[in-house]
């Protein structure tokens, strides 16, 4: 009814303003908990929560011990809630809020399945309101009204969506159902009479769902990628942590060590046990097929303490642990000819190599055999303009100035020619000419000249781009 209406009735009536953001945050934090029943949990905005527990409703003692659980426990937190469990989510969906039926068996002959739809209204079908008006009109107010006449009209005149919603409840047709959180490639639990509450009972919880983790892993050859432990508490809130990893990981040692450095790094207070956790859940999310090393050469190379790429991917997994790996970096070489692009700072744990790309071993040797390198290690962010007069405009220069100061050049190599990567279409870019170029008093430069003279430019400009050592 309006306020008007209401407030006439009861000019007590307090009112409060509807916070939709608020109500979608809550719904998801419940959607959240209901994966402590099934992974498979979908939001229903904006008032429900779709749960799929095909396969998971013997593990709380049937079907209607699960309902009664969802229901109580949702209770005891606070909330109102209807619950049904059917074949499908559109039935189920009907039953939650426009009937008394809770459990719907899953063999429930197809007559049973006719008749108990027929008194539900044609709102339990999910449709439109104006198609529900407009039905109304007809004098079809349930959805018996709908089974008895042929379909044909019915979608003529209302709309082939009638006919899918009423196939959908009857189970003919699928309906999808998308779940809030990926479902993981595998997963453990432990559950608890009591919440646990102290961190080394945690840690040790931890500890042995990764040795049942690492089974199944071991099982079918992969190792885990990204993983994540999910403590559902006492009262309701759920708290999560996730640890990626640099390699394929299945070694239950790692993963426990990964996850104390995790829970180290987000405190007390971030992690806040309340009145504990009952449920604990460790469930591998990205997973990868497991390159193991031949027994013999992992123990030779241990023995000699040459496994240093295990030792660097364990550092790698511990800092991303407390850190975050997407702040952990490494240096990769870029497939481009613009210097100050031919490398690029991306996660450690990135394992993904480029087409054509050298491996470690070899840039290793090139960079050991050239004693003279080619180009500095470091360059200057953007590059800094300097002075030069050179004898001819488009020939090296015999002399620079640097942040004020004038160089005398002794000695000069190139030009190395740069152009633009027209295939980007870097319409803007000028021609580089590079240049390795030596003072009087032996300071190394390089510099390049933007721009070709007559052909891009009528007055190239001179950037100083590095220092060699």
């Amino acid at each position: 009814m309006t306020l008007a209406d209401a407030r006439a009735m009861l000019p007590a009536l307090v009112l409060a303003e509807a916070d939709i953001a608020a109500e979608a945050g809550l719904l998801a934090a419940i959607a959240d908990w209901c994966r402590r029943f099934t992974p498979l949990a979908a939001l229903d905005a904006p008032d429900g929560v779709l749960l799929d527990v095909s396969g998971a409703s013997h593990l709380f003692g049937g079907e209607r011990a699960l309902l009664h659980e969802i229901a109580a426990a949702l209770q005891a937190q606070g909330f109102a809630a209807r619950a049904a469990l059917a074949p499908n989510p559109a039935l189920a969906w009907a039953l939650a809020r426009f009937a008394d039926v809770e459990l719907v068996p899953a063999d429930m002959q197809e007559c049973g399945l006719h008749k108990l739809v027929a008194d539900l209204p044609i709102a339990a079908l999910r449709i439109e309101a104006g198609t529900i008006a407009a039905l109304a009109q007809a004098g079809l107010r349930r959805i018996g009204d709908l089974l008895m006449r042929p379909r044909a009209p019915i979608a003529a005149r209302f709309g082939a969506d009638v006919v899918a919603r009423l196939d959908a409840i009857l189970g003919v047709r699928g309906d999808p159902l998308s779940p809030r959180f990926e479902t993981p490639a595998y997963l453990v639990e432990r559950r608890f009479a009591e919440g646990i509450a102290r961190r080394a009972d945690i840690e040790v919880t931890i500890s042995g769902l990764a040795h049942e983790l690492c089974i199944l892993l071991e099982r079918h050859d992969e190792g885990a990628r990204e993983i994540d432990v999910s403590l559902f508490r006492v009262d309701g809130i759920v708290k999560h942590l996730s640890a990626g990893t640099s390699r394929p990981l299945r070694d239950p040692k790692l993963i426990a060590r990964l996850f104390r450095e995790r829970i180290e790094a987000a405190g007390e207070e971030d992690l806040d046990t309340g009145y504990g956790f009952d449920v604990v859940r460790l469930a591998a999310i990205k997973i990868e097929r497991a390159r193991m090393p031949q027994s013999a050469l992992a123990i030779g190379m241990e023995a000699s303490g040459g496994n240093h790429s295990a030792d660097l991917a364990d550092l790698i997994d511990r800092l991303g642990a407390r850190l975050g790996l997407w702040r952990v970096l490494r240096f990769e070489q870029q497939e481009t000819h613009i210097p100050e692009f031919a490398v690029a700072a991306v996660p450690a744990a990135q394992t993904r190599k480029r087409s054509g790309q050298k491996s470690d071993a070899e840039f290793s040797f090139s960079a050991s055999a050239d004693l003279l390198p080619t180009r500095p290690l470091k360059l200057f962010e953007p590059p800094e303009p300097i002075d030069a007069i050179a004898p001819v405009p488009d020939g090296p220069p015999a002399r620079i100035r640097w942040r004020r100061v004038w160089h005398d050049i002794a000695a000069i190599e190139g030009p190395e020619r740069i152009a633009p990567e027209w295939w980007k279409h870097e319409e803007a870019a000028l021609t580089r000419d590079y240049f390795r170029a030596e003072d009087s008093f032996g300071q190394r430069f390089w510099l390049f000249r933007e721009g070709l003279y007559t052909t891009e430019t009528a007055q190239p400009r001179w950037f100083l781009h590095g220092l060699f050592g």
